[in-house]
């Protein structure tokens, strides 16, 4: 019998149906589909339809992961969903999503770690495969941005739109499956991205909802040179822990935060070997979900080729941060 390992089994996505270009965005933001496109390299974006909430660009993901692997919802055993943007505070949204796909003999839990949410989501699917043998894990990354920005912000609302995507984690051959990930959080800069109404500490009232509190911020700049600092960082610690340098990657699949940061992060990191794949000119920034969308495209495009190495970067508010590297398996 092979010796085992956690790998991705199926991925799957799910874009909303309306396209939103940056001429429509530049009007309300005050600004010029050139400067959008100057600045973030981003020239569509889905947004969510009025009856569409985050579970159910979450059902629409899982179901065709499920249908990629050919299993049914009824032999998922866990479902994480990775969401800053939940259909609500309470139920968890994976236990929406479980009743909608009738993945009835899942345990289900939501997680909040926001772009890097998915990659803190691959973690904790590795250790129950590991943990349980033949366990099979749906990690959903799932957002709608578009209810929570201030499109008089130019510098968040181009940035920003809705998604959801999809991996099943489960048991593969060795060498195949997750190498190892390295997670981190840098929480002296929780200030820098989120949205600071709502919660226990500034409750919802008719006073922050007329300051605009319930908004989603960020400080763009802060943040870039956050990811310049930290991300190569964190890429130096899981490649000395593994001892597989960077230099041996074939794709590498980041948070699509910003088309311009992505460029430089990639430039800086010198990835040369590497395809980096970029989706954000066409979505946006999806929050959570951008790294399995994106990683969704590929594999669909069949850039993934068996025993490539696959290397996984998510970075955002918290401040957190999280990468894995993975050898890619191509099954049935």
């Amino acid at each position: 019998m092979p010796e085992l390992s956690a790998g991705i089994l199926a991925t799957g996505s799910y874009l909303p149906k309306e396209e939103v270009g940056n001429d429509e965005l530049a009007e309300r933001a005050g600004t010029t589909p050139e400067w959008i496109e100057r600045k973030t390299q981003i020239l569509t974006r889905r947004y969510a339809a009025p009856d569409e909430a985050v579970s159910d660009l979450a059902t629409r993901a899982a179901e065709n992961a499920l249908d990629q692997a050919g299993i049914a919802a009824d032999e998922i055993d866990y479902i994480i969903v990775s969401t800053s943007t939940g259909d609500s505070p309470s139920p968890p949204t994976a236990n929406l999503v479980q009743d909608r796909l009738g993945a009835h003999n899942a345990a289900c839990f939501d997680l909040n770690v926001v772009c890097a949410g998915f990659v803190y989501g691959l973690a904790l699917a590795r250790s129950l495969v590991t943990l349980y043998p033949g366990a099979k894990v749906l990690v959903l990354a799932s957002e709608v941005y578009s209810r929570i920005l201030d499109f008089s912000d130019r510098r968040t609302s181009v940035l920003f739109a809705d998604g959801a995507a999809a991996a099943i984690v489960g048991q593969v051959a060795r060498p195949y499956g997750f190498i190892d990930v390295e997670l981190a959080s840098r929480g002296e800069g929780h200030h820098l991205i989120g949205v600071e109404a709502g919660g226990s500490r500034k409750p919802s009232s008719h006073a922050t909802v007329d300051a605009g509190e319930h908004f989603f911020r960020m400080e763009g700049r802060a943040v870039s040179d956050f990811v310049m600092e930290e991300v190569p960082l964190n890429l130096e610690r899981l490649s000395d822990r593994t001892g597989v340098s960077l230099d041996a990657v074939d794709h590498f699949i980041p948070h699509q935060g910003n088309g311009v940061l992505l460029g430089k992060l990639a430039a800086k990191l010198g990835l040369e070997r590497a395809r980096t794949h970029v989706t954000v000119d066409r979505y946006g920034n999806v929050g959570s979900a951008s790294i399995p969308v994106t990683l969704d495209d590929a594999n669909r495009a069949g850039h993934l080729k068996d025993g490539d190495l696959v290397l996984i970067s998510g970075f955002g508010g918290g401040l957190s941060l999280g990468s894995c590297l993975l050898r890619w398996a191509v099954t049935p």
